[in-house]
Formats: C-alpha cells, sequence, structure tokens
C-alpha cells in the first residue's frame, strides 16, 4: 500500500456475520474488500470485481466452498484467483481436499490474527510477483510458467533467504523422456499440447504456493522448493512423476497418448549468500542417472 492507497482486494466469503466481522477488522486496514454471504454472491463478484485473493469458507447454505471453488476454476475469468479455504474443518482430508480444489492455503477457525494477516500477505505478495513477471516478460508464452530468466529471479531470491535462515533449499530438473520421438510421431503442434500438460500437471502437483516451476529450455524443466530437504525434494518428485505418469494427452483426433518423465533432485542448506553452480550440476547430474537406469523415475543426489 503506498500513500495509503489500498492496492489489492480481497473477497470474504463466510454465512456467518461474526466471522466476517473478525476478518473484516484485521484486513480492512490494508485492503479493499468485498463481502459475501453465500457461494453463489461470491461468484457474481469474482466475475464482476476479479479480486486479487478469495477467502472461502467450506460449510455455507446455499453451496459448499469445494462447489465455489470448482466454479471459479471453470471461469476464464477467476480460475487464477487465488482461494484460501477458511474452515473448522480440520482433518487432513479436508485440508487435502482443498488444496487438490486448487486452494492455495488453509485457514482454521477459531482465527488467530496473526496466522490469518501473514498467510493473506504471503498470496497478495505472490499474487503481485506474478504480475511483475508477466509485465517484464518473465513468463514462457507457451507454457504460460516462469521462463528461464524468472526462475533465476526467484532462485537469487529463495537462496538468500534460506542462507539467512539456514534452511535448506530443493531443486528439481526434469525431463520428458523420449520427446523427439514424441514430437516425431504426432508433429510439432501435438508436441507443444504435451509440453503445455506437461508445465500444467507439474505446477498442479506443487500444494505450497511457495513452490516454484519453471520451463528452463526444450522438454526440461525445473521446480524451486523452499524450505525442502531431500525427502521432501523426493516426495514431491514422486508426486509429479506419478501425476505425469497418468495424465492422458488427447490428439486432435481425440487418439490418447501418454508421457513419462524422469527428474533429478537435490537438497542443500546454502552456506554462500549467493547461488552456487553445484545446486543445479548435482540436480542435472541425477537426471542423467534416471535417464540412464530405464527413465520414468527420481533420481536424488546423495539419496
Amino acid at each position: 500500500m503506498a500513500d495509503g492507497i489500498k492496492e489489492f482486494t480481497v473477497l470474504i466469503t463466510d454465512d456467518e456475520k461474526m466471522n466476517v466481522e473478525l476478518l473484516g477488522s484485521i484486513l480492512s486496514p490494508v485492503y479493499n474488500l468485498l463481502i459475501a454471504r453465500n457461494g453463489t454472491r461470491a461468484l457474481a463478484l469474482a466475475q464482476e470485481h476479479k479480486p486479487d485473493l478469495i477467502l472461502l469458507d467450506v460449510l455455507m447454505p446455499d453451496m459448499t466452498g469445494f462447489e465455489v471453488i470448482a466454479k471459479l476454476k471453470e471461469s476464464d475469468i477467476t480460475n487464477k484467483i487465488p482461494v484460501i479455504f477458511i474452515t473448522g474443518l480440520t482433518s487432513t482430508e479436508d485440508e487435502e481436499r482443498g488444496f487438490f480444489y486448487g486452494a492455495v492455503d488453509y485457514i482454521t477457525k477459531p482465527f488467530h490474527k496473526a496466522i490469518v494477516k501473514a498467510r493473506v500477505n504471503t498470496h497478495i505478495k505472490i499474487v503481485d510477483q506474478m504480475r511483475t513477471i508477466e509485465r517484464i516478460g518473465l513468463i514462457d508464452p507457451l507454457t504460460k510458467i516462469s521462463n528461464r530468466r524468472g526462475f533465476e529471479n526467484r532462485l537469487n531470491a529463495e537462496w538468500g533467504k534460506a542462507f539467512r535462515d539456514k534452511t535448506p533449499i530443493g531443486i528439481l530438473i526434469l525431463d520428458i523422456d523420449k520427446f523427439k520421438v514424441y514430437n516425431d510421431t504426432f508433429g510439432h503442434q501435438q508436441g507443444d499440447a504435451a509440453l503445455k500438460d506437461f508445465a500444467q500437471t507439474t505446477a498442479n502437483s506443487l500444494l505450497r504456493p511457495v513452490d516454484f516451476p519453471a520451463r528452463w529450455g526444450g522438454e526440461e524443466f525445473v521446480v524451486l522448493l523452499p524450505e525442502t530437504d531431500a525427502i521432501g525434494a523426493i516426495e514431491v518428485a514422486e508426486r509429479i512423476r506419478k501425476n505425469v505418469e497418468a495424465s492422458v494427452i488427447l490428439t486432435e483426433d481425440q487418439t490418447q497418448t501418454k508421457i513419462t518423465a524422469s527428474i533429478g533432485a537435490n537438497s542443500i542448506v546454502p552456506q554462500t549468500p549467493s547461488p552456487t553452480p553445484d545446486f543445479l550440476e548435482k540436480a542435472d547430474q541425477a537426471l542423467y542417472k534416471a535417464k540412464e537406469s530405464g527413465r520414468n523415475r527420481v533420481v536424488c543426489d546423495g539419496a
């Protein structure tokens, strides 16, 4: 917020007046607020105003939050608006369901003021950062995720944070197996479709908004994983690999095609304030081992 001007808008959707008032008191000093007391109104406000962030209650009388987010994702106007679920449901299954539908975060009731502010501020910063990336040409035009330059900028920022906090940072390098054969078999246009599907599957496999996918070049992609050790990096890589293997890519005549990916992983606690070449080199070496040992697998440096 500059010079008292509120730059970002948050849509609060909750059928309980007390929750709306509490969230409003926390967020109104910094953000413009829109209020919806049910899912139908939330969808209408989202279409009309395109808020920067939506706080969405799960249990509402007319539509559940899961039904609302499904509708939001169906619309080209609202499908990129980040959604944070706010709910009294606290089970792991409910949280996983929220992420499955595309939520970026999950806040449980009763609210803690500091947590609400921190979560909202984090995702607003990400929204602002993504707009900056789009504005200065750091998005790959085909896959709509970050390009190599955008990744390097993000790496520098996350590396510096990890160095200061003495936390691990993970990296994945992903390569579509036998992509030249796929291109030669189905043509370059279908090859582009496969690249877009791979990028989307990779992005959808990441459960935290801080995880950062990018197209490195050609059929090679990278994922940056802040605060992630080797075990966590392998877990994310396996999720991506399995989701890619399960994905079906249709051709123009509705033929079902499939691809697989090999993934190299690495994780370190930075000892220098700037990224070192071996961080990516070791992940690249792990990728080479994954391909040499049969493809469609994950190899982690030192694991």
